[in-house]
């Protein structure tokens, strides 16, 4: 009985987990699916960023003390982001 409520503990949390590749879907119509477009023909590619520069760089353009001219585009964009989604966002750019 044991095994199997850790069982459905552990796939619960996998299921809830955040998946960066969904939530990268957002971010493609301006990056491209590979990253490697610029955004609005104004930012850097992002193809292969490391994942603590993308989480510092999404943190800050949420609380508002990163980012240039798409400073106000991308604060609504990652607006509803969790720390959690965040993260889980920044490992699939750091794998494009």
């Amino acid at each position: 009985m044991k095994k199997i409520i850790i069982a459905s503990i552990v796939l619960a949390a996998s299921l809830y987990a955040s998946n960066g590749k969904a939530l990268y879907g957002k971010c493609a119509g301006c990056h491209g699916m590979d990253g490697s477009k610029k955004a609005l023909g104004r930012s850097a590619p992002i193809t292969g960023w490391a994942v603590d520069k993308t989480v510092k760089a999404l943190t800050g353009y949420k609380d508002g003390s990163y980012g240039g001219a798409m400073k106000g585009l991308m604060k609504g964009q990652v607006a509803k982001l969790s720390a959690a989604d965040i993260k889980a966002l920044a490992k699939h750019i750091a794998s494009l």
